[in-house]
């Protein structure tokens, strides 16, 4: 089993900042990328930001600039430092991860549960 454990979401007020962690554990052999996406309130999910196994990032257009997204592979984890918050940021943020486990051939998408990021006065 592979779980991906997010951290550090809240309510900011605009123009601040928050930082997001994700742990994946489990029987991992190997991870290619890890990102966040999010989704708001009757709103599609979009991408946040990625970053693969080489340090290959991509970021969405409506926060580029803002956020720097970073990675320790050897502890399986993906940091979003996100600055110059603004209302419109406001969403659930979801970690993302494509996993081979242990004694499996085949690349998976995993999810974490959600974190709540709110950003308001």
């Amino acid at each position: 089993q592979v779980q991906l454990v997010e951290s550090g979401g809240g309510l900011v007020q605009p123009g601040g900042s928050l930082r997001l962690s994700c742990a994946a554990s489990g029987s991992i052999f190997n991870i290619y990328g890890m990102g966040w996406y999010r989704q708001a309130p009757g709103k599609q999910r979009e991408l946040v930001a990625y970053i693969t196994s080489g340090g290959s990032t991509n970021y969405g257009d409506s926060v580029r600039g803002r956020v720097t997204i970073s990675r320790d592979n050897a502890k399986n984890t993906v940091i979003l430092q996100m600055n110059s918050l603004k209302p419109e940021d406001t969403a659930v943020y979801y970690c993302n991860a494509a996993i081979r486990q242990q004694d499996d051939a085949r690349w998976r998408d995993y999810w974490g549960q959600g974190t709540q990021v709110s950003v308001s006065s």
